[in-house]
């Protein structure tokens, strides 16, 4: 209450943590936001293009192009919340000069505001240009934010907004113990709340392999989870597991200190 501006991260992307900022902590916060950040690598873009981890330090303007079209899918979900919004791309020394300048122009092409932000290097001066179009978004742009369903309709009504909605998918299934979960939830009066989605980061559907912007799928529940306390049932879809989400390989493994206090693997 005291900051001319409050910035958070709901991470993961507009298909999880901005869905959930903005259809359960918005409500259970009283918060209505002024504008959204949608954050963009050039790095992820390629992958969504089709390249692997290790080919994403070569320039390679064609998996980029490719790979924009799940940019465009986050950047149509958001408007869906009646929201005004930048595109921040976040650069890292591997992007080529071309990259940055193509996904640029894709962004200002589409209409969007878009700003490159280089913090990593920079510091605060790498964050000037994109602080300065968010607060000139929030100032110059109305807003009229709205969550994407009402608490009041089934919870299969809200499942399947967020489906096409968000992911873009066709529909749900529901497993043969999520169906008598539904039937649960509606008996013991939880239907008001709102629904919580645990699926995959790596994909807009629930198949961590269908990169960039799958179409024609759809979203398996196959277990409904309440949390009363928290205030909301978590919906788990595919083969997704509730724990953070950790490396294979943790960082941990790399780092070591020498006998005279020298420690290698930081970065």
């Amino acid at each position: 209450k005291l900051g001319d501006y409050v910035v958070t991260e709901a991470g993961f992307g507009a298909d999880l943590g901005a869905e959930k900022f903005l259809n359960i902590k918005t409500r259970a916060g009283g918060i209505e936001p002024s504008a959204v950040v949608i954050v963009a690598t050039v790095r992820a873009l390629k992958m969504h293009g089709g390249l692997g981890k290790q080919q994403l330090q070569e320039e390679n303007v064609e998996a980029l192009t490719k790979g924009i079209a799940n940019l465009q899918k986050h950047i149509e979900t958001v408007k869906q919340f009646k929201l005004p919004f930048v595109v921040a791309i976040n650069r890292f020394v591997t992007d080529s000069e071309k990259e940055l300048a193509v996904l640029k122009e894709w962004c200002e092409s589409y209409g969007a505001k878009v700003a490159i932000a280089n913090v990593w290097e920079e510091g605060g001066r790498g964050g000037e240009e994109l602080a300065r179009a968010v607060t000139e978004t929030i100032e110059q742009e109305p807003h009229q934010f709205a969550p994407l369903y009402p608490l009041n309709v089934s919870f299969e009504e809200k499942i399947t907004a967020i489906v096409q909605k968000v992911y873009g998918g066709k529909g749900v299934e529901f497993s043969a113990t999520a169906k008598k979960q539904l039937k649960e939830i509606k008996a013991n009066g939880w239907e008001h709340l709102p629904v919580c989605m645990a699926k995959t980061q790596y994909s807009l559907s629930d198949d961590p392999s269908k990169l960039g912007r799958p179409e024609d799928f759809t979203i398996n529940v196959r277990e409904l989870r309440p949390r009363i306390g928290a205030g909301f049932i978590i919906a788990l879809t595919g083969d997704i597991l509730t724990m953070p989400g950790l490396p294979k390989q943790p960082a941990a493994l790399n780092i070591d200190i020498t006998n005279d206090g020298q420690i290698s693997g930081l970065f």
